[in-house]
């Protein structure tokens, strides 16, 4: 039995930041922060933040984009202004086609999404020079530095996205409520690439220290960027100007860049051990030791890992359970604003004088991520694991933004790969509170574990919570709650929503659901209802929690993405049925309301080999056509995967086993004239290159063939279940 004495913690000192921090819209709205959380309207505001690159997803991907982060419960999104993309040949601005930011203000506008713009001017964002344009390496002036010359480029920059986004700030009735000023100043840069594989010069990480931070972002209020807050990277002894903007944080359990160099082992990360990271008390932990007092300003975070990409020497397939756990462990820890890197995929943009825009440890075309929702809009595990944890935020917030996190002991010294003791932690107000449980870890295999049983000492009585758990789980299980006209002492459950007269949980796998009310305890099986008082109590296992939605004050369940986008409620299906059933107070359980079911769906493509590791794959324009979209999917053998249209790459993939996706109705036109070429280069062993004379070089080395195994066409449409926001 663990032992956590929460029976004296103080409550929190709370005060509200100076206007700094704050700003209005023109109907009277006013966003602002606290030292502790976000505020809306003078009240507590869960922010959960998703990071999205307009630039890097087709314009005609935006809207269904935008629906779908909603839809997951994003609040804020968040999105890099990559330089290079806009001004890659000097004083020639592009903002046509997948660079143009207004037409995407508007639709973020037309969704109520709040937006951050992460405008530089430097990225990094894994995009050439970290987002600087290639002619900046030939002026008389060092970038990212405190002079003349790169400010005054810089505010030729920031004078045209103002252009973009005037109409559209915060101030103007619009959805822009923030900015980045710079990225991991003194802390991160990126490779010049042109100097890539010869000198491979590095971008200064910079030197002028605060004061370039302030000249920014006076800047960009001079040239009428003005926002109610501006924010900071912090993490990694980054200068931030806290007086000026807000401090964000991150963490990421998967680290490509280790391997840039070599390949080698990951290690395992502290990422998934609760840390102390809003008290004065206790100035610094793992990835976080802040420049000024913890409890002065909120513990909130831009750059939580929400997918990670393969770099070249480190290719594999991310645990999708990594995601939600380190929403878990950053709650735990005293988070009140989640924000994931990245939460929607895309695609590398093109440039005209400089093809591809991309760092070059990365794919050229593809930055999937492995995100929640993918390059092309496919929803992975993740989306739904993560959509509960944000139901859980949305549910309790006003409340959970004042408790106060508290750690037990033993997790100060606990090691990543020690899978012996027990992580949580509780956060706590006035004896009530929630007990967050982690069973993850990164690159260590974990155990399920039986038996647990962790004791609290509350101001005027104990409560024992008792619980088994799977490996790889995490729960967030509430004590001392109310629930309309009963009190919940305890749960072995996780609060999802509140709809009507009912209550829904989800038991994690590997837990035996159990609620204490009123002194009365309770064992309901997974799918199982029960009455407490007037209140109903629903329970759903971890599968059906992950397809689980509230729109409009209604509750569904539905195995594929149900989605609502303002006026429709709709789900879209690749292949196969979907069955989409909603809850019903008199019956107590969810009725089926209709059967959906995919009209051609995937079907299997025939390829021909043409060269070594060369294949064609012959489409039909009629194959591709009145369809939301679609994608090839090929699963093959090699190192790198090329996909090429008329010559044009349109896709590439560094192999990890997965399949690999690539959008091909966009290209029907000119797929009736050539086949798509897919170019699978092998993998390479014990490569040398032997020199002879008249520059005779060769390469020599133990090849293994790209080989093509399957390619498949999946058409992706919607499917329309009410149409009118009345009837919903």
């Amino acid at each position: 039995m663990y032992t956590l004495d929460v029976s004296r913690i103080p409550g929190k000192k709370i005060y509200a930041l100076d206007e700094r921090f704050s700003g209005s819209s023109p109907d009277g709205r006013e966003i602002g922060f606290t030292n502790d959380y976000m505020t809306v309207n003078g009240k507590p505001f869960f922010g959960i933040s998703g990071e999205m690159h307009f630039a890097r997803v087709s314009p005609d991907q935006w809207e269904d984009a935008v629906v779908k982060m909603k839809c997951g419960g994003v609040n804020i999104l968040s999105t890099y202004v990559f330089w290079n993309v806009h001004e890659e040949e000097e004083g020639v601005f592009r903002f046509d086609g997948c660079r143009d930011l207004r037409s995407f203000l508007e639709i973020c506008e037309k969704h109520r999404m709040m937006v951050i713009m992460r405008i530089g001017p430097f990225d990094h964002g894994e995009m050439r020079n970290g987002g600087l344009p290639d002619w900046l390496y030939g002026k008389p002036y060092d970038v990212r530095e405190n002079n003349p010359g790169f400010l005054d480029a810089v505010r030729r920059l920031f004078r045209q996205l103002h252009l973009q986004m005037d109409g559209h700030y915060f101030h103007q009735g619009g959805c822009i409520v923030g900015t980045q000023i710079e990225n991991e100043y003194q802390h991160s840069c990126a490779p010049w690439e042109m100097t890539a594989g010869v000198s491979n010069e590095w971008i200064t990480s910079g030197h002028s220290g605060v004061e370039y931070m302030l000249a920014l972002k006076r800047i960009m209020r001079e040239e009428g960027i003005v926002t109610p807050f501006y924010t900071a990277t912090a993490w990694g002894g980054a200068v931030t100007p806290v007086d000026e903007a807000l401090p964000l944080w991150g963490g990421y359990s998967y680290q490509p860049w280790l391997f840039y160099s070599k390949p080698g082992v990951h290690p395992a990360t502290p990422e998934y051990i609760y840390r102390d990271n809003h008290n004065s008390d206790v100035s610094r932990e793992y990835n976080f030791e802040p420049s000024y007092d913890p409890e002065t300003r909120p513990y909130a975070c831009c750059e939580m890992m929400g997918g990670m990409m393969c770099s070249y020497k480190y290719r594999f397939r991310l645990d999708m359970r990594a995601v939600d756990a380190l929403a878990n462990t950053k709650l735990g820890s005293g988070c009140n604003l989640l924000g994931y890197y990245m939460y929607k995929g895309g695609t590398n943009p093109t440039g005209r004088r400089t093809p591809y825009l991309n760092e070059g440890q990365i794919p050229k075309r593809s930055y999937d991520y492995q995100a929640a929702v993918g390059e092309f809009g496919q929803i992975r595990e993740s989306y739904g694991r993560l959509r509960t944890v944000h139901m859980f935020c949305s549910l309790f917030s006003g409340f959970f933004e004042k408790t106060k996190a508290v750690l037990p002991a033993h997790l100060k010294e606990l090691r990543p790969d020690d899978l012996g003791p027990l992580r949580f932690s509780v956060r706590v107000k006035d004896g009530s509170g929630f007990l967050f449980v982690n069973n993850f870890q990164d690159h260590v295999e974990m155990k399920d574990r039986h038996g647990e049983e962790v004791r609290l000492i509350l101001p005027e009585k104990e409560i024992t919570f008792r619980f088994d758990i799977a490996a790889g789980e995490n729960a967030i299980l509430p004590f001392g709650i109310s629930l309309g006209d009963v009190t919940l002492d305890w749960a072995a459950a996780q609060p999802l929503a509140h709809v009507g007269n009912t209550w829904f949980f989800l038991v994690p796998d590997g837990m035996t659901p159990v609620y204490c009310i009123d002194g009365q305890e309770f064992y309901p099986q997974p799918g199982e209802a029960f009455r407490a008082g007037k209140q109903t109590i629903m329970t759903l296992s971890r599968r059906d929690a992950q397809n689980f939605w509230v729109y409009q004050d209604k509750a569904w369940l539905c195995g594929k993405p149900l989605l609502w986008d303002g006026k429709r409620l709709y789900v879209e299906l690749e292949d196969g049925c979907a069955e989409v059933r909603t809850w019903s107070e008199p019956d107590r359980r969810f009725i089926l309301r209709r059967r959906v079911c995919a009209g051609t769906g995937t079907s299997a493509l025939a390829f021909e080999q043409v060269g070594t590791g060369r294949y064609t794959v012959r489409l039909s324009p009629d194959d591709q056509r009145g369809h939301k979209q679609v994608l090839l999917r090929v699963r093959y053998r090699g190192d790198i995967g090329h996909a090429f249209v008329k010559g044009e790459l349109i896709s590439d993939n560094f192999c990890n086993g997965d399949a690999w996706d690539i959008r091909v109705d966009c290209y029907a036109d000119s797929l009736k004239e050539e086949p798509l070429v897919l170019y699978l280069t092998p993998v390479k062993e014990n490569v040398t290159v032997d020199v002879s004379a008249m520059a005779g070089l060769k390469e020599r080395a133990d090849v293994t063939e790209g080989q093509l195994i399957s390619a498949e066409l999946v058409t992706v449409d919607d499917y329309p279940i009410i149409e009118q926001e009345a009837v919903l």
